[in-house]
């Protein structure tokens, strides 16, 4: 038996029928890694002593007991292991995580054991993971192109066999990008849906996992997703679990197809794969008209890029400051942080702030009212080009030329982000080329399962089981 083929359902079904013990997957895969992971470098840490104690310790009695799988090395953490996020001080200070995130318990309690960390860009603030402080992530479909970012490493682990899992989160299209670009399962869940830290007040950011197949990321939504005290943001319990709605009729869905971005040159592979799989879904009995949101080509007001972003790249020095326990200086970082986040340029006036953020929420109510309009789904390509070449994004010395190629990857994620909608990519479609083009569909907040419904729909169409990239275990 080849263990690299099974996902994660099926690994957990072999241990609950006594044919595997979790120690047996551990080992299996600790192969898989020492064997494949030198090829794509997916890993920035190994947690082998750590995961054999575990698998022969008693484990929680979770859907997913002894299934081996890994930590991305940002947001979410287990207690004790190394946390470095892609920045160089943190490696040489060595940092560990203080303690289980709600996240990272909840991996524990479904029964996954933690095999390492994947890489992952500088603070997870690019679509492609190549940090100085590691060095690049290599696509298992050709080990010259990006394997996407933020969650670079995962999705590459997950295309070439190393683990059928992965953890991963998503601010502006980190999970999504990364599982487009390497032919796997990206779900980025509604806001609320699964628990941030107690003090997250940020809008954007969503934690989950990369699986290889919809019924894995049904299962572990199924695990993960629930509320916990003084959450600031909540959504309704689903109806029943997320795995029941995989083969349930979807009925016949009033779909908007979108293949133009704002602010972005779409690729005709991209736009093609979206529009092959719009024909899929009329032939599974689907409406699909060319529509999307008008909103999302409003003229984006300098205020909002200029406050948000430059807030947001501020606060990762701030966090890191606080990690390493003294002032952050240019060497920290890359320089691509430290020019964009300008920490000694003009403060940033709380009005504007405000106004900055009021704006931002305008927008969101005026995209996701388009579903009110009648539409059940959107459908787009996931990203605007399929994956670049890692030496056409090495910029590292030229940040803001950097910022502006990589910009317009997020042009179909990041919208989603802002309004919280739950938004699925899959690998439906290949170029001529042999490279996987994720396609994208949204749904209103809260409708994980209708998404579930139609994936595992055009899942039984369109299987991608069998295909493979050149590099897989």
């Amino acid at each position: 038996m080849n263990l690299a083929e099974l996902d994660a359902s099926e690994q957990a079904a072999c241990v609950r029928r006594g044919e595997l013990t979790p120690a047996e997957l551990v080992e299996d895969a600790i192969a898989r890694i020492e064997r494949i992971d030198p090829k794509i470098r997916a890993l920035v840490s190994r947690l082998f002593d750590e995961a054999r104690a575990a698998a022969r310790a008693p484990l929680p009695d979770g859907p997913f007991r002894g299934v081996p799988f890994l930590m991305k090395d940002l947001g979410a953490t287990q207690a004790g292991h190394p946390y470095y996020a892609g920045n160089r001080a943190l490696r040489d200070a060595r940092y560990r995580a203080p303690h289980d995130t709600y996240l990272g318990a909840r991996f524990r309690r479904a029964g996954l054991i933690a095999l390492g960390k994947t890489n992952t860009p500088e603070f997870g603030l690019q679509s492609t993971t190549q940090p100085l402080a590691f060095g690049p992530t290599h696509n298992p479909w050709d080990l010259e192109r990006s394997s996407g970012g933020s969650s670079g490493g995962s999705a590459a682990a997950v295309a070439a066999g190393l683990v059928p899992v992965a953890h991963a989160n998503d601010g502006a299209g980190s999970i999504r990008i990364p599982a487009a670009w390497c032919g796997v399962v990206g779900l980025k869940p509604s806001r609320g849906r699964v628990p941030v830290e107690p003090t997250s007040i940020g809008r954007s950011f969503a934690g989950f996992a990369i699986t290889r197949s919809v019924r894995d990321a049904a299962a572990l939504l199924d695990a993960v997703h629930g509320h916990e005290p003084g959450d600031l943001f909540r959504v309704p319990p689903p109806p029943r679990s997320y795995v029941e709605e995989l083969g349930a009729d979807p009925g016949s869905l009033r779909v908007g197809l979108l293949t133009r971005a704002p602010g972005a040159v779409v690729h005709d592979d991209s736009r093609s794969g979206a529009e092959e799989v719009a024909r899929l879904l009329e032939s599974l009995g689907h409406r699909v008209e060319p529509e999307g949101p008008p909103a999302l080509f409003e003229e984006e007001r300098g205020l909002r890029t200029w406050v948000l972003g430059t807030l947001e790249y501020r606060m990762c020095l701030r966090g890191l400051a606080q990690s390493l326990g003294r002032a952050v200086t240019p060497d920290d970082v890359e320089p691509f942080l430290w020019r964009v986040a300008d920490p000694e340029g003009p403060a940033i006036p709380a009005e504007d702030f405000l106004e900055a953020a009021e704006w931002q929420q305008g927008w969101a109510t005026r995209v996701a009212s388009w579903w009110a309009g009648g539409f059940d789904l959107l459908l787009t390509p996931t990203v605007c080009e399929p994956p670049p070449y890692l030496e056409d994004l090495a910029l590292a010395d030229r940040p803001f030329e950097l910022l502006d190629r990589l910009g317009p990857h997020m042009a179909f994620t990041e919208p989603f982000n802002v309004t919280g909608q739950p938004a699925l990519t899959l690998p439906l479609h290949w170029s001529a080329q042999g490279l996987p083009i994720g396609v994208q569909l949204v749904a209103r907040v809260g409708r994980e399962d209708l998404l579930f419904r139609v994936a595992s729909q055009l899942e039984a169409a369109r299987p991608w089981r069998g295909r493979r990239p050149p590099v897989h275990a």
